[in-house]
């Protein structure tokens, strides 16, 4: 080729109207079959008009092409039902050229003119922007109004509005509605602003983690080669692209040298997949000359022609995939609403019978003042029922939860998120870059017949590595010469440093970098004089340098694969000395091999040649065309395995799990047999599949039977013709691993799963994981190595790639719904204690007890403030959290009732063109769950028993409305009816015939009026004591309510303390009585009634505790064997002894 070939980045000079690129030394560049170049035939605009008639067979290339040949044809299917347009890589490039109206020169491809300035303007013009759609925005505002529609916040809004009513009805006697009907409005806001206060700003969070910094590319335009930013390509530009860059669009390659790209963001797989202009694959997601937008370019360079961009590239199908799922409610916010539901019901059809029972019984004949009184005492008893302070504690708990788990670098998206991933009994984790680090790593090097092993772990075979053991210094000289790989920068320590190369080189380089002292200095010292790279043919990388020897001044060194290396030796370096080759060490070699292939790893053979100065004087030339240079009877160095490892903590993380009783499994686009490895290294997998059980028994494999192993390997060709008992075996399988994975294959799995009732959560990076993380029910990104469209996708991002995180995740959120349980507990336990005195008002005619102001101050006042300490209570034991079942275990019962219920729902509408589910109109939803209501099946199911443990049941409930909350109830009443004898004389009888002939109204005397406001304090100060004997009642769950875990939450007696105090407040500071209706004269006398109550409820309590202990004892998860608890091991490159390089 000629001397204008492509750049190199220090070559680069700009002059005042553009880029132009000089060229330092020629690059010889793979070329397809030159064809008469035809003139622009196809429209700028219509690039795709003129489609060719292709042969039967092959006029479409749809997602599920089949090519067996490669094992990755199921990593490569289309995102989507539909047919891929994609056909140019079936044409020669001028053809396709043609097509798009561009001019290009194949035998020197940046002498290429490429487009117009002015075809490219109108292109961008009328095909927009090179950029993904991004996901659909909702607006501040719109985004504050969802959260203001919450159940319960429209409940609080409701009872508001009621207030004003009665307001309305009679302005003289309910004055004081002016306030509590905009409280309760504003609680409503309030909850609202809290919440979505915190939306935004994890919002703005994820937003500073995406990459916002505009991407920019080389393109041809007018035989310039300029840089324009990505968003800037249109149909038909020509792209150059090198090592070190990010494909901007899909492109057709029709130039190369050694061209690899990373494709593990679109696929999963880290192998590098070679790019050249000749291909023979008919799916274009295989086909060599084709390079994807997002893919990156590890090796050589290449120039593309652009056939796709924004939203119809292979990213961009993916992310629009992404965008039409939908996860749905959280299992916290189903259980909220259905709690709200229950609470509004209770309230709403109490309110309407005692109203009705006030104006016909009680109040009958009484006129329009009967309709104000049986109005106020309906409103009275609706805002008695509803725990206005729970939406802003549940809202607050959550916070303080998501704030911690931000510190343990965790971030939550969605505030319900927290707890949902302490609630999954499924974890579907993807592998590359996940569970592993996505970066090889040297583990076993074997060299002068001696195993040496890496990483610090008993586990690999081997002496321990030393840098200066015979052999190593010459598997290092190869590791670190025979590279095309570099470090991006030198003025930084190894392990800061980027690696620019593909994934095994880049490995090589960073042991070679980690054990050499001067390895920057390397090049210098023994300059490269010929390189052979690494081609499909020869399976090995040659290079030739001027580094001196004993007998010349050339050595050559070669790395590649080990059955191709071995055939070209004829010594073995032992003991720093090259020794024939024999069988014996044919015998070690063959050996070796198979003990690190058996381990999943990938293995490279290193060899070298002392070349004499004889045959290669100082003055030789090598030259590729001649072929003079040797291939033959050189000196075998050594065997270097490598490995994706898995990340630190994985193990003792996915241990922690499996111990939780949640079921972790690897859904990867890699080789099957590597996910299998990588599996039983980190306790995924710890039994025998279905093939070690046949090979174990020397049986066939169909003569095991299903219930004969626990571990399952599915391949990604089998996923689409699974059946449904196909899926229930798969998941009956407590060990599961599915590979060779695509998109919708992930996204498959997920709904599968979620169709067993399974909550699952799913973990990964790629773009290729974006799917499956929207529709899970707890999507999990990483936020280092993650994609923007995973990062969008996700409701939670582990912020440092740690997987160990999500376990720490799972424990906090066990703990907060562990927490929630216990504030709703106490919270709705005061419920009884205010709707109970309102009922007796109307029913027995006693004197109210307990105003709707002073309701609105015990639940938005010390209540609030102390039902907030539970966010810091901690697990009633350190382990013991982590081995309980999930709160929704996924058995054959609840799968068999899932189902029945599935059967009762709506029936799915397709729509034909898009394939896609027609979502059914409100009221045909609304109309459905009405008659639903009228078939005996569904109250069977309502209130059929199951193992699920939800926020709010039967046990919570009996605790709060029919236990203690009646125990305070009495214990605030007895307190009221002694005050009113106490300090009146007034007995009960009394008071129910005083009430009768309204001597407790604002025109009665003034001394009725105080004797009733000191029995009202009392009442509300009853509550507020008894509430705190509640407080430490509801801490234990599994123990009784003393010992050391009552006092381990300090903020629990600060929060007391400060309610207590609020409290007394209320009653006690002067002026407030006026707008509360309390009195400063209070005997505290009388406060010694509710104390005694509360040591009763705590006696109560602890019997309750002893009978449950005995009749269900807790049931904790069985002990799995063969669990690795040990950490995951660590590479020894920061201990090991370097060497200096500095002779020959």
């Amino acid at each position: 080729m000629d001397s204008s070939n492509p750049p190199h980045t220090d070559s680069i000079h700009q002059d005042e109207c553009s880029l132009k690129l000089e060229f330092i030394e020629p690059l010889k560049m793979a070329r397809t079959k030159t064809l008469p170049c035809a003139s622009s035939l196809a429209s700028a605009t219509n690039p795709v008009a003129s489609t060719p008639v292709l042969s039967e067979g092959s006029h479409v290339v749809s997602a599920k092409t089949e090519d067996h040949d490669s094992h990755s044809n199921d990593k490569n299917r289309v995102v989507k039902d539909k047919q891929l347009d994609i056909t140019e890589h079936l044409f020669p490039v001028e053809e396709i050229a043609t097509r798009y109206a561009v001019s290009i020169d194949i035998g020197s491809a940046s002498n290429s003119k490429g487009l117009d300035s002015t075809v490219a303007a109108q292109r961008l013009q009328e095909n927009g922007p090179n950029i993904l759609s991004p996901p659909k925005q909702i607006s501040p505002f719109m985004k504050f109004i969802h959260c203001l529609t919450s159940l319960f916040n429209l409940l609080l809004i409701l009872a508001g509005i009621l207030n004003y009513i009665l307001l309305a009805v009679d302005p003289k006697d309910n004055k004081v509605n002016t306030y509590l009907g905009a409280i309760l409005i504003v609680v409503a806001f309030i909850n609202a602003a809290i919440e979505f206060y915190q939306a935004q700003k994890s919002a703005a969070v994820l937003q500073s983690f995406l990459n916002l910094m505009p991407q920019k590319c080389y393109v041809i335009r007018e035989k310039k080669t300029i840089q324009i930013p990505a968003t800037e390509l249109v149909l038909g530009d020509l792209v150059f692209a090198r090592m070190g860059d990010k494909i901007p669009a899909d492109i057709m390659i029709f130039a190369c040298s050694d061209m690899k790209v990373d494709n593990s963001s679109l696929t999963g797989e880290i192998d590098p997949q070679e790019r050249s202009p000749v291909n023979d694959k008919k799916n274009p997601l295989e086909a060599r000359n084709l390079a994807f937008n997002g893919s990156l370019v590890v090796n050589g360079e290449g120039y593309g022609l652009v056939i796709r961009t924004g939203d119809n590239t292979v990213l961009g199908q993916i992310a629009g995939l992404t965008a039409s799922e939908d996860s749905g409610k959280s299992p916290l916010s189903r259980e909220i609403d259905d709690f709200v539901k229950i609470i509004a019901a209770i309230a709403i059809g109490t309110a309407i019978v005692f109203f009705l029972i006030g104006y016909f019984v009680v109040y009958n004949g009484t006129g329009s003042s009967g309709i104000s009184n049986t109005l106020n005492f309906a409103i009275g008893v609706f805002v008695a029922w509803v725990p206005e302070g729970l939406p802003a504690t549940v809202t607050v708990l959550l916070t303080i939860a998501a704030k911690r788990m931000a510190s343990q670098n965790v971030l939550v998206k969605d505030l319900t998120g927290v707890e949902t991933l302490g609630a999954i009994t499924l974890l579907a984790t993807d592998k590359t870059g996940t569970l592993t680090r996505n970066q090889m790593t040297v583990t076993n090097i074997w060299s002068s017949d001696k195993m040496y092993s890496a990483f610090r772990s008993a586990a690999n075979t081997g002496d321990a590595f030393n840098a200066s053991s015979p052999g190593i210094p010459e598997v290092l000289s190869v590791a670190s010469l025979c590279s095309r790989a570099k470090f991006d920068r030198t003025d930084v320590p190894v392990q800061n440093r980027q690696v620019l190369g593909d994934a095994t080189e880049s490995g090589l380089t960073r042991f070679a970098a980690a054990n050499i002292s001067n390895f920057d200095e390397l090049n210098d010292l023994y300059p490269k004089v010929f390189e052979v790279s690494f081609n499909s043919e020869n399976k090995w990388a040659m290079t030739i340098h001027r580094k001196q020897h004993d007998n010349g001044s050339f050595t050559l060194l070669m790395k590649g694969a080990p059955e191709r290396i071995l055939r070209l030796c004829s010594t073995i370096l032992i003991d720093n000395v090259a020794v024939p080759l024999t069988k014996e060490h044919s015998r070690a070699y063959d050996d070796t091999y198979a003990v690190m292939a058996s381990k999943g790893h990938r293995v490279l053979a290193f060899a070298q040649l002392l070349m004499p100065h004889s045959l290669y004087p100082d003055d030789h030339v090598f030259d590729k065309d001649k072929k003079n240079y040797p291939t033959t009877e050189l000196c075998f160095v050594g065997l270097v395995s490598l490995e994706d490892p898995p990340k630190h903590g994985v193990r003792e993380a996915i241990g922690r799990c499996r111990s939780a009783g949640i079921r972790v499994m690897m859904v990867t686009g890699d080789h099957p047999l590597t996910a299998e490895a990588i599996g039983r290294k980190i306790n995924l997998v710890l039994s025998d599949t279905k093939v070690m059980v046949a090979k174990e028994r020397g049986c066939s494999i169909d003569e095991v039977g299903d219930g004969e192993y626990n571990a399952i390997v599915i391949h990604g060709e089998q996923i689409d013709s699974l059946r449904d008992e196909d899926w229930d075996l798969i998941f009956s399988k407590p060990e599961i691993i599915f590979a060779r994975t695509s998109p919708k294959h992930k996204l498959q799995i997920v709904k599968h799963a979620q169709s067993l009732g399974h909550i699952v959560g799913v973990t990964g990076d790629g773009v290729n994981d974006s799917p499956a993380l929207k529709k899970a029910d707890l999507g999990i990104a990483m936020n280092i190595s993650g994609s923007d469209v995973s990062k969008e996708a996700a409701a939670m991002i582990l912020l440092d790639d740690n997987f160990a995180s999500t376990v720490c995740g799972i424990e906090e959120g066990r703990l907060i719904f562990a927490n929630l349980k216990k504030s709703i507990k106490y919270t709705i336990t005061h419920s009884m204690p205010e709707v109970i005195p309102n009922l007796l008002y109307v029913i027995a005619s006693i004197p109210l007890p307990i105003s709707a102001m002073l309701i609105l101050v015990i639940d938005l006042g010390f209540e609030l403030i102390i039902s907030l300490t539970f966010a810091w209570d901690k697990p009633e034991s350190e382990t013991g959290l982590m081995r309980l079942p999930p709160r929704k275990p996924v058995t054959l019962k609840s799968i068999e009732r899932k189902r029945r219920m599935a059967s009762r729902a709506l029936p799915k509408t397709i729509d034909p063109e898009s394939n896609e589910e027609i979502k059914h109109s409100l009221t045909a939803r609304l109309r459905h769950d009405f008659m639903a209501l009228f078939t005996g099946l569904y109250w069977h199911e309502k209130f059929e028993h199951t193992d699920d443990e939800i926020l709010v049941d039967a046990g919570l409930l009996s605790w709060a409305y029919l236990e203690v909350g009646i125990i305070e109830t009495i214990g605030a009443l007895v307190t009221f009816f002694v005050v009113l004898y106490k300090e009146g004389g007034v007995t009960p009888t009394d008071a129910v015939n005083m009430q009768k002939q309204n001597q407790f109204s604002v025109t009665s005397p003034q001394e009725n009026l105080d004797l009733l406001a000191k029995a009202q304090s009392c009442f509300y100060l009853s509550i507020m004591i008894m509430q705190l004997f509640n407080l430490f009642a509801c801490k234990p769950r599994y123990r009784l309510p003393f010992g050391k875990y009552m006092i381990s939450n300090p903020r629990s007696f600060i929060g007391a303390a400060v309610g207590s105090a609020f409290g007394f407040f209320i009653v006690y500071c002067p002026g407030l009585p006026v707008v509360f209706g309390t009195s400063n004269d209070t005997p505290f006398v009388y406060l010694l009634i509710p104390m005694a109550f509360g040591v009763f409820i705590l006696f109560y309590v602890s019997v309750r505790q002893i009978i449950q202990r005995k009749l269900r004892p807790t049931a904790f998860n069985d002990e799995i064997i063969g669990l690795d608890m040990v950490p995951t091991i660590k590479t020894i490159f920061s201990r090991t002894r370097s060497i200096q390089r500095t002779g020959p």
